[in-house]
């Protein structure tokens, strides 16, 4: 998570929003880590998430990650959750809980809809203060 949330800080520099992700193999090695794009790409799918696990299919080439896990700063939205149960992974680490716009643990709860194909492990919460000041302090500084 430390390297996911400096993907989060860097991010944040560059002025998009905070939130970095890193993918890692079955033995913890990393794959891909990125953060938020989607004002430098002009691109609302880049998310640190889609990022991630673009370039660890890439570099797996395969679309199918399913000894992987993915760590990411804060609880998924609903496109990265789709993303992440079309790659199979096999774990999904996120940090602070997005009550407004996850869909993981809120929303739609993706993972819990009969017509999910796949669900990964979930574990919420990790390093959940960190990055949820990352996120708050963003804000702040922008109204």
């Amino acid at each position: 998570m430390a390297l996911a949330l400096a993907e989060a800080e860097a991010a944040g520099g560059c002025g998009e929003v905070p939130v970095g992700a890193v993918l890692v193999d079955a033995a913890g090695n990393v794959l891909a880590a990125a953060g938020n794009r989607v004002e430098r790409d002009h691109d609302p799918t880049a998310h640190a998430e889609m990022l991630a696990l673009r370039a660890g299919a890439a570099r797996l080439r395969t679309p199918r990650l399913a000894e992987c896990d993915l760590w990411v700063t804060l609880e998924p939205c609903a496109m990265c959750a789709a993303a992440i149960a079309f790659a199979r992974l096999r774990r999904l680490y996120f940090g602070a809980w997005d009550p407004k716009g996850g869909a993981v643990e809120h929303g739609p709860r993706l993972f819990g809809q009969p017509t999910i194909h796949h669900r990964p492990e979930i574990y919420g919460g990790i390093e959940e203060r960190r990055a949820a000041l990352l996120l708050r302090a963003f804000f702040r500084d922008r109204r």
